[in-house]
């Protein structure tokens, strides 16, 4: 049951950095939408109130799961995986194709992606899966909870979206090392995999097989960071325009609203996974510094979340949660400019999409939720 004197237990720190972000990215949403008239049919203003919309349904569904007990019953976390399955393989047969990957499901009213949702519900579902495991004695014991994400991954990967897989297996290290697995066994899965991975992709592109599930201008595009002007045109285009409007900012930015590669139309996406280029462009070094350093702030307190949660499962929510928005920023950020491959991952609270500000505003809430309840009520 909630509590109003949990308001005294709010993490504050962690609200106005979590705001802060918000009201940074509904400026830069309408600042790169704005002028594209190809984008926005004429109305200046649409992607803004989109935008808005998800951020006010967002906040609404945070402040609900702050009151709510993250602590729910065993039967509900049967019911979230099995509604998170069923969505993940719906959207393969009635959902909507962009960028090559069919990942939204239209609703006609709206539209949203199950996959950026599925990332908090297996968060949830792995994290109660973990608390009532007893030890990691063994590397085999790595093999249930893996076979617990595994439906998800796959079906991810057949949408295809690699970036989300990235972004599962990111937080599933993280969280099966919290609930006890040891350092070195998990080193030589990450070594392992890594190593079998790349022979699979060595093997498709010299003799054709195994298949694998990435288009091949889909896996040019993860790859064109190495060297992006070996195809300047081509798949390392969005890396170069990317680091040209990052550069272009220089220290001070040009200003507000006077970007000119996402307006000009030079900078793809630039409302979405490019939006880092933007904002840099506009608000220049200076911006880019006070930007990161909310983010480092948002870290900062999701990490004492980690630390002072009362019991194991609201830990391991929140470790699952804090590292899915460490990998998001830094993956992002990183393809901006030019050090990370290029996997569609949105900016967390800046890009535009509402199925990502959605999910990462309830996942705020389950942070504040775990906080205020680390110790007893204050009078």
């Amino acid at each position: 049951m909630w509590d109003r004197r949990f308001l005294r237990n709010i993490d504050y720190y962690m609200l106005f950095s979590v705001l802060g972000l918000v009201m940074i990215g509904l400026i830069m949403v309408y600042s790169a939408t704005r002028a594209n008239t190809a984008l926005n049919g004429g109305d200046s203003f649409l992607f803004l109130k989109k935008q808005l919309l998800s951020v006010v349904i967002g906040l609404i569904g945070m402040a609900v799961i702050f009151f709510l007990d993250y602590r729910l019953p065993d039967a509900a976390y049967h019911v979230l995986y099995g509604f998170n399955f069923f969505m993940l393989l719906l959207v393969l047969f009635v959902g909507s194709e962009a960028n090559g990957a069919k990942s939204w499901i239209n609703l006609g009213f709206m539209s949203f992606q199950p996959a950026e949702f599925a990332k908090l519900l297996v968060i949830l579902t792995l994290s109660k899966y973990l608390a009532e495991k007893e030890s990691f004695s063994s590397i085999l014991d790595l093999i249930p909870p893996f076979i617990h994400i595994l439906p998800s991954l796959v079906l991810i990967l057949l949408q295809p979206d690699f970036g989300t897989a990235l972004v599962f297996i990111f937080f599933f290290f993280a969280m099966v090392y919290m609930a006890g697995a040891k350092g070195r066994h998990l080193l030589l899965v990450i070594f392992t995999g890594i190593t079998v991975i790349a022979l699979i992709f060595v093997c498709n592109h010299y003799f054709g097989f195994p298949s694998v599930p990435l288009k091949d201008y889909q896996i040019k595009r993860l790859t064109s960071f190495i060297n992006p002007d070996a195809d300047p045109r081509g798949a390392g285009y969005n890396v170069r325009q990317a680091i040209i409007a990052v550069g272009s900012g220089r220290f001070f930015g040009k200003g507000l609203f006077q970007n000119t590669q996402g307006r000009l139309g030079f900078l793809p996406e630039f409302h979405t996974d490019f939006i880092f280029a933007v904002f840099c462009e506009e608000w220049g070094f200076l911006g880019a510094f006070v930007l990161l350093m909310l983010y480092l702030l948002f870290i900062w307190r999701s990490l004492k979340v980690v630390q002072q949660a009362k019991e194991r499962h609201g830990s391991l929510i929140a470790t699952g949660i804090m590292t899915m928005f460490l990998f998001h920023i830094f993956e992002n950020i990183g393809m901006n400019i030019g050090i990370m491959p290029i996997t569609g991952i949105p900016l967390p609270f800046i890009s535009s999409g509402g199925s990502s500000m959605m999910t990462s505003l309830f996942a705020v809430g389950y942070l504040e939720n775990i906080w205020a309840r680390r110790q007893k009520i204050l009078f």
